[in-house]
């Protein structure tokens, strides 16, 4: 069985989200119609909360084109209802004069794109502090709550300080999408008290660091770039972070263990470990195809005892980094995390 959660007394979602990232391209060619077969299995198998975002080409899309396939089987409740998780990322350049008639725009795309009446919900991102009109357009999306356009607003990558900016201006936010693993606990630090003290869910990403945390890396040498995909070269700086190769090989051995206590794989036990944080709600995962359906399934039957955890947390510990407000280093747009960042994907 899936895990399921209510984030609100009538909007459940489960607690294993199917990310969408990997179907934009940069991750290797992505056939539409493998990709709409896939995702009618995720759902059959109870996966049914997707992430996507409106600058993942072509994703909101293909969501899209499934629920119009497949139409018939939701309305007679044949398959059961999904939640579709998008995003709003204002290009860098619309910064400094976005509007509220821009934003609506691009939510009546996303809207016209997943063939939708009402965005489940929609988590809004902002690249850089510098340009203040982050509250004032947080407090557009809530207009357009309130017309209909959105059932809820969530947020992704703030810092916990303007996370409670947002908050005290009237902002109300459902859940924050953050990155967060056995490698990167920034989360943890200064947002984290902030949602929970306003009763706002944790979605997280990361989990797996791109693939990095599974059995395929384990002893193995450090790969040399150019990567495979994306989620692999940015994965990578946060190994960096961590504190490089060797001593993430360290943190293998000690989930590897672990993956042979509770005889399953890395990438599942790194995936409870996360689920059973404080605030979590669920994780998002981008598996690029259905081989993984029973990994997933998998890791809600998992279960962690005290030791386990203390063995986990000692990873941090003895960790490096990364460190910081919550994701300060991908701001900086001359340093290795911001110099992989495309910026300008949201020309409506």
């Amino acid at each position: 069985m899936i895990e399921r959660i209510n984030l609100t007394p009538d909007y459940n979602i489960s607690r294993i989200i199917k990310g969408g990232w990997h179907l934009a391209g940069g991750h290797g060619q992505i056939s539409e119609r493998e990709a709409i077969k896939d995702m009618l299995q995720f759902v059959q198998a109870g996966i049914t909360t997707f992430d996507c975002a409106d600058i993942y080409t072509g994703v909101e899309e293909k969501i899209g084109k499934f629920l119009n396939v497949h139409k018939d089987a939701f309305s007679s409740g044949n398959l059961p209802p999904i939640q579709i998780h998008t995003k709003y990322v204002p290009d860098y350049a619309a910064l400094a004069t976005l509007s509220k008639k821009d934003t609506e725009s691009i939510i009546d795309r996303s809207l016209k794109r997943l063939g939708v009446e009402q965005l489940d919900l929609v988590q809004f991102a902002w690249w850089d502090y510098q340009f203040p009109r982050y509250i004032e357009t947080a407090l557009h999306l809530q207009e357009l709550q309130e017309k209909g356009k959105i059932r809820h607003l969530g947020a992704t990558n703030f810092d916990g300080q303007r996370l409670q900016e947002m908050i005290d201006a009237g902002v109300n936010f459902l859940a924050h999408q953050v990155q967060y693993s056995v490698l990167d606990h920034r989360a943890e630090e200064d947002l984290i008290p902030v949602q929970q003290a306003h009763g706002i869910s944790t979605l997280c990403y990361g989990v797996i660091a791109g693939g990095f945390l599974s059995d395929r890396y384990l002893n193995q040498p450090s790969p040399e770039p150019p990567f495979e995909n994306r989620s692999l070269t940015k994965y990578r700086l946060i190994i960096d972070e961590y504190g490089g190769w060797e001593q993430f090989q360290d943190a293998l051995k000690v989930l590897a263990e672990l993956a042979q206590k509770h005889n399953t794989g890395i990438a599942e036990i790194a995936s409870r470990y996360i689920l059973d944080k404080q605030n979590v709600a669920g994780i998002i995962v981008g598996a690029r195809n259905t081989r993984h359906i029973d990994k997933l399934i998998k890791v809600g039957s998992i279960k962690l005892d005290g030791d386990d955890h203390d063995i986990l947390n000692q990873l941090k510990q003895e960790s490096k980094g990364p460190g910081g407000p919550f994701y300060a280093l991908e701001r900086v747009k001359d340093g290795p995390h911001g110099r992989i960042m495309k910026y300008n994907l949201n020309e409506a």
